[in-house]
């Protein structure tokens, strides 16, 4: 995971947008949507702390496979660290993925939301009509990820669970 402090970025307005938290390794696959024989559909998601105070601008998932297109909805949310529970939805955005899209990273535009300097976040995936896969990085067990956690769950259990040693491949980027 990289924190980026300084950076020559584009401008959005009179603000430079510059990515705040990069996890790009990319080392295993999770799927999220359902096949077409299984009713279940599968959801994942991703926490981190903030490094920074600062207007949310976008969001980026590494789409390692899309297997059946469709409509993939993201959306952010305020994490609560003790009882692992999601907030509200403060943030929201839907694309179209199309098999092409396959082996990129997919930005998710925001309507600005403001973030806190070392509050916790997290963004969940999910579609209704695709199977896609996400990149993902598996960790031994003796280096855990230690800005967040991912998260998985399905329609059978919306709760889901959260692991220390995975990680979606994702970015985080805030108009400084």
């Amino acid at each position: 995971m990289e924190i980026t402090k300084n950076s020559s970025q584009p401008y959005k307005g009179d603000h430079a947008v510059r990515p705040v938290i990069t996890q790009a390794e990319n080392n295993t696959t999770l799927w999220i949507g359902h096949l077409q024989t299984d009713p279940t559909d599968h959801f994942a998601g991703q926490t981190f702390k903030c490094p920074f105070a600062g207007q949310l601008d976008n969001i980026q998932v590494y789409s390692s496979t899309v297997q059946q297109s469709g409509e993939l909805e993201l959306t952010l949310h305020v994490f609560d660290t003790v009882s692992r529970t999601w907030g509200p939805a403060i943030g929201h955005s839907t694309l179209v993925l199309q098999k092409g899209d396959a082996a990129k990273w997919i930005r998710f535009e925001l309507e600005t939301v403001p973030l806190s300097k070392d509050a916790t976040y997290g963004f969940r995936l999910q579609t209704a009509n695709a199977l896609i896969g996400i990149g993902e990085a598996a960790k031994g067990n003796q280096q855990p990820f230690t800005f967040g956690h991912e998260w998985n769950g399905d329609s059978q259990n919306q709760k889901g669970y959260f692991f220390t040693y995975f990680s979606l491949a994702f970015k985080v980027e805030m108009c400084a």
